[in-house]
């Protein structure tokens, strides 16, 4: 059901301002303290609004015909109808609010708020800002947690709200007192989001048989890498249940710690920040140069992205993306300078393999590990007997569909996934 901007902006949280009259004013209330004053005027080409906060004025041109549309999102489907030449006929100015009412007799509420955020380009909020903690070894003394119950708590989604936020700071979180079966794992990926589904299935629950042809499906020791880097859009969180450990027959009184399969996560944020620290060139090397990705492996499977990846995907302040896997990467193309590339990737390797860079932890039964794979690398060492993992996908798009839906009242969510604010 779409929900009105004007809804929304008449439930924005409001700000002290002092109007000044254009056509009709609200009394001016005498209790509060107002650190700067905003007002909202007319003239033949528009609205202006102006403000002045700490001695500094600032002023912006609002086109009539933006505002007006505005009130009508996320249904466009009047927009065309709006007449070009829209303009307000009276506009009342209140203490947290601005009243306008238009030539075609609609009626539109913009809080002070909202309309100062204009002055400013699109104001960045809390939810549009991501808020993370590069970490590397020495998180093992206390890597981010979450208990079960209180994530799949019905009636209470703090839990699943200190889940997601874990996830969005730190790329993993360890949830405590799952019940070992792989039904429970299965209902806490989807309390999450849809389990993706992928030439390999959905919900997975295997044992190391070579069922797929890929090296998840042995005993063999796994570099860190990311997943799906074969894909246009990789798989977001990936999560891993290790339901149990059985020795193999000439072992059977060894604990499963004694077995190997010890596993490990890297996180790629950090090392793509040393790299950029400590090899500027091979950072803009790894940053610019798109390389193919495939995943070839399987009989009638035969994927690659819409095009060419760099393996840091990133803006020339921000990494938004690692993808990594040399299982899975193509041939280098020889339009871009090769030996130049392989440098940059082998000082790229060996950060990634750096003792202090790695954190290394025992999967145990009834704790899952979720983790963001555009974010967090993640291997294994070697191991020997029988274990059963299961775990899944899901899509990044509906990880932080939920991460915002938990956190955030809807009313901004929706303001700004409309960029309204």
């Amino acid at each position: 059901m779409a929900v009105s901007l004007g809804t929304i902006l008449r439930s924005s949280r409001p700000i002290g301002i002092r109007g000044t009259r254009l056509f009709t004013q609200a009394p001016k209330p005498h209790h509060i303290i107002r650190s700067f004053v905003t007002c909202l005027g007319s003239d033949s080409n528009g609205l202006i609004l102006k403000s002045d906060a700490a001695g500094k004025s600032t002023e912006k041109r609002l086109s009539n015909l933006w505002l007006r549309e505005v009130d009508i999102a996320p249904c466009h489907a009047d927009d065309w109808k709006i007449a070009r030449d829209i303009a307000p006929t009276t506009i009342q100015q209140h203490e947290e609010r601005v009243d306008v009412t238009w030539s075609d007799s609609h009626e539109s509420t913009y809080t002070w708020s909202w309309l100062r955020s204009t002055l400013h380009g699109s104001e960045t909020k809390e939810l549009n800002v991501l808020h993370e903690k590069l970490w590397n070894s020495a998180i093992a003394s206390d890597p981010p947690r979450v208990p079960y119950d209180s994530v799949m708590d019905k009636g209470d989604i703090k839990g699943m709200a200190e889940l997601t936020s874990k996830i969005r700071e730190w790329g993993l979180c360890f949830v405590t007192g799952t019940p070992k079966t792989p039904e429970a794992t299965e209902k806490l990926l989807e309390a999450i989001g849809p389990i993706r589904n992928t030439h390999y299935g959905g919900f997975y629950d295997f044992v190391p048989d070579l069922a797929k042809a890929d090296t998840a499906y042995t005993n063999l020791a796994l570099a860190a890498h990311t997943d799906t880097t074969y894909f246009t859009e990789p798989a977001g969180l990936q999560a891993f249940h290790m339901l149990s450990h059985t020795p193999p027959p000439n072992k059977t009184d060894e604990a499963a710690a004694s077995l190997g399969g010890q596993s490990l996560l890297v996180d790629g944020f950090y090392a793509a920040h040393r790299l950029r620290k400590e090899f500027p060139d091979a950072y803009e090397v790894l940053r610019k140069a798109r390389v193919p990705w495939h995943s070839s492996g399987n009989q009638g499977v035969a994927i690659a992205p819409d095009r060419a990846y760099p393996v840091i995907d990133a803006s020339s302040k921000k990494v938004f993306r690692i993808r990594w896997n040399n299982d899975d990467r193509g041939v280098i193309p020889l339009h871009l300078d090769v030996n130049e590339w392989y440098l940059a990737a082998s000082r790229w390797n060996s950060i990634l393999r750096r003792k202090q860079n790695e954190y290394w932890f025992q999967l145990e039964s009834g704790q899952v590990l979720i983790f963001d794979n555009w974010r967090v690398l993640h291997g294994r060492s070697a191991f020997e007997g029988l274990r059963r993992i299961c775990g899944g996908y899901i899509n990044r798009d509906d990880f932080i569909s939920r991460w915002k839906a938990s956190n955030f009242p809807s009313d901004e969510v929706i303001a700004a996934n409309m960029q309204l604010r």
